[in-house]
């Protein structure tokens, strides 16, 4: 049965849930309508044609991307909260982004981000080059580790494994290292070790100057 009442932001939900899962190429008018109980026409109704829907889901995304809160009692803690939530914001809907990359628009998408950034820079007692290079310190570490979990995820079985690979010589006779680099990656633990690490040295008022 044909659903009534249908609104214009359920059928950008539906269409960005259906990117989300299988990417644009999936993303069809007839299939949107399928997956919303109604008809093709009234998916036109309310979004257009496909282009002018998948502009609507860019800028969607852009919206989202910006919805960045920081939270924290220090400079430190929020800097770390607005690199988490971008962290998140990227991993959760990386079809998306390749959409607004694509467009020439991810720098407008990121520069709410970047605004969080400078504001906490700003409180922690840095200014000009140094607060802009902390800020994209920051914003090139979130994106940098993001790509390389992609591309982990991604890329076909190795042979040989990082398990063959390192043993206690291959290691310098470290059979802890060995063990530790021969087991699977915790990319999680792994984000919070480095970006509290970046963090804290770029705080650091023995920092180096630009």
């Amino acid at each position: 049965m044909t659903r009534t009442a249908l609104t214009g932001e359920e059928v950008l939900t539906a269409a960005a849930r259906l990117v989300r899962a299988e990417g644009p190429g999936a993303l069809t008018m007839r299939r949107l309508a399928t997956e919303l109980g109604t008809a093709v026409t009234s998916i036109y109704w309310h979004v257009g044609n496909r282009e002018s829907l998948l502009d609507a889901l860019v800028e969607r995304t852009i919206r989202e991307m910006g919805e960045i809160h920081p939270t924290g009692e220090t400079p430190h803690a929020r800097i770390v909260s607005v690199a988490r939530a971008l962290h998140s914001a990227l991993r959760e809907r990386p079809q998306l982004i390749a959409m607004v990359h694509e467009r020439g628009l991810t720098e407008r998408m990121f520069l709410p981000a970047q605004q969080a950034l400078v504001h906490e820079m700003h409180a922690a007692g840095l200014r000009g080059e140094t607060a802009a290079e902390t800020v994209r310190a920051v914003q090139f570490q979130v994106v940098g580790f993001v790509l390389v979990e992609r591309n982990r995820e991604r890329s076909p079985e190795q042979h040989p494994s990082e398990g063959e690979l390192w043993d206690s010589p291959t290691a310098e006779h470290d059979p802890a290292l060995a063990r530790a680099l021969a087991g699977p990656v915790d990319t999680g633990r792994l984000f919070a070790v480095s970006l509290e690490a970046l963090v804290t040295s770029l705080l650091s008022p023995t920092a180096p100057a630009s």
